[in-house]
């Protein structure tokens, strides 16, 4: 029989460096089969909106993300089927119609800004992980993203940041960290913390391969 694949959610606000951390995490298995899904795919599709209505898009809301789909695939993936992952637009602000081929992985680490706002993304995880990391660095990882990487102004990127990304932060990802059952300060900076997940990770999935051998 098989192992169950084990899911490790990693969970943070925007600029925490839960993707430094996911991916630190990733490449420390590589040698192993792991998969790194992130939450920012599976943005809805808005491609039945205008143009203009697409740019008011709140992504930093928890309606703002197709959960359905991503729970349908989590499972297919636990059940040993593969999934066509979407790939988000950003310019356009809907989905593309490309899709990246996923096969089922021993590890699946599930990243993303509000994967422990939901119960039954909560329940599928064996590991959940909050990195916590200061507001003003937050801020200042955020200013850099958007200016460098997705073509943004100055003023634009803090008045988001004044009037959404905050005020969604507190209401809706702050709360999340008291599911967590190992909070990460500092993010990618903190080797420490993200040598002993890797260490646990490790002794679960040879746990459940001794466990599987001796069915």
């Amino acid at each position: 029989m098989k192992q169950k694949p084990i899911i490790i959610g990693v969970a943070g606000g925007t600029g925490s460096g839960k993707t430094t951390v996911a991916k630190e995490i990733f490449h420390q298995f590589s040698e192993k089969s792991i998969v790194l899904i992130e939450q920012d795919a599976y943005y809805k599709d808005q491609s039945h909106l205008s143009f203009e209505d697409r740019l008011n898009t709140n992504y930093d809301h928890p309606l703002a993300f197709d959960n359905e789909l991503l729970m349908k695939h989590l499972q297919m993936l636990l059940d040993g089927e593969s999934i066509e992952v979407p790939v988000y637009d950003y310019a356009q602000h809907t989905r593309s119609d490309t899709v990246i081929p996923v096969f089922p992985k021993d590890v699946i680490i599930l990243e993303g800004i509000l994967i422990l706002e939901d119960k039954r993304l909560r329940d599928l995880m064996d590991i959940k992980v909050f990195v916590d990391t200061d507001a003003d660095i937050r801020i200042l990882r955020r200013l850099a993203r958007d200016i460098q990487d997705r073509g943004r102004t100055l003023d634009s990127v803090v008045e988001q940041y004044t009037t959404v990304v905050r005020p969604m932060h507190l209401q809706f990802i702050e709360p999340t960290k008291r599911y967590a059952d190992i909070i990460i300060p500092e993010g990618g900076q903190n080797r420490v913390a993200i040598d002993l997940m890797a260490t646990k990770i490790r002794s679960i999935v040879e746990a459940q391969s001794f466990l599987t051998k001796k069915q």
